[in-house]
């Protein structure tokens, strides 16, 4: 559950603004004034909406969605990667890359290039190639790994996006928007939250306001996870034990299904089963085999030999 203080968020600076000729006038709701030509942010309306955030998150979470956490700026970058890493959710801390939504595929096939190169790379592939070959895949393969670490695990479209500070992430929320995925988003008082279905306003330009922030999502989504988790161990636990008692069934089925055959065939189970004893018991010893052609002779040269002695 989220526990976060107004004292903490004064501290971590979370109520500046950006300079009121900045600002974008869609922000006004939730701006409480200005000082020094620096708006601040209502702090009691910024708890309201994290509050809001974190539930909602927290919900989707627990569903199975996945959230892809995004934040490139300078003072975003680390942070946004360390909490996704922490939590297992993607992220994008560099740079974005334009059709990383709207044209998922290609993005893919990028991811599958980076494979590609870093297999050449273990299995000696390079140690065949000119300097000058090497060089130049090398370089490809740098770039990629810097801007799709983040989205390597990344299979499918996202179902959520988290970013910090919208005005900056302009190109991820028109994809996003136009692929109607939901967007919750830290707001300064520059951004524009019509265009953001959960905004959270406060400071995007301090890190350790970017930290509380980033931190109570990341919170919110790794314990929706967790519910997740638990609700699939139990869901394969429950079909073990529906699959055990099934096969008990069947057995205890086809044994009633014996009996009722032999009811019908009027000998009841037990009184059939001594019977076949008793049929065993009764049954003669098997005659011997005839003699064969030289246990005769034998017998015949015994007989005259008796005669013999007589």
């Amino acid at each position: 559950m989220i526990n976060i203080s107004m004292k903490a968020m004064l501290e971590a600076g979370v109520h500046f603004g950006h300079q009121t000729r900045r600002w974008n006038p869609k922000m006004a709701r939730f701006i409480f004034g200005e000082r020094n030509n620096i708006h601040i942010i209502d702090l009691q309306k910024t708890v309201k909406e994290l509050k809001k955030a974190y539930t909602w998150m927290k919900e989707q979470a627990a569903t199975g969605k996945t959230i892809l956490m995004v934040g490139t700026k300078k003072q975003a970058q680390e942070i946004v990667k360390a909490e996704a890493e922490r939590i297992g959710m993607p992220y994008v801390s560099e740079k974005w890359l334009g059709g990383m939504l709207t044209n998922f595929a290609t993005i893919r096939n990028s991811v599958k290039r980076l494979d590609e190169l870093e297999s050449w790379e273990k299995d000696g592939v390079f140690r065949v190639l000119s300097k000058k070959e090497v060089s130049r895949y090398r370089k490809e393969m740098f770039r990629a790994r810097r801007m799709l670490t983040g989205i390597r695990t990344l299979e499918k479209l996202p179902e959520i996006l988290f970013i910090v500070d919208p005005a900056e992430e302009e190109m991820a929320v028109a994809e996003a928007k136009k692929l109607n995925i939901p967007i919750v988003a830290v707001c300064d008082t520059n951004c524009d939250p019509d265009v953001i279905d959960h905004p959270i306003p406060g400071n995007d330009d301090a890190a350790r306001a970017i930290k509380l922030f980033c931190a109570a999502i990341a919170d919110a989504i790794l314990e929706g996870k967790t519910e997740y988790d638990q609700k699939q161990a139990v869901g394969t636990i429950a079909g073990a034990e529906a699959a055990m008692v099934a096969e008990a069934e069947a057995a205890t089925a086809e044994e009633m299904e014996a009996a009722e055959l032999a009811k019908a065939m009027g000998v009841e189970p037990a009184a059939a089963e001594a019977a076949e004893e008793a049929a065993v018991e009764e049954t003669p010893p098997p005659a011997a085999p005839p003699a064969g052609d030289e246990e005769l002779r034998a017998a015949d040269a015994i007989k005259a030999s008796n005669a013999d002695l007589r």
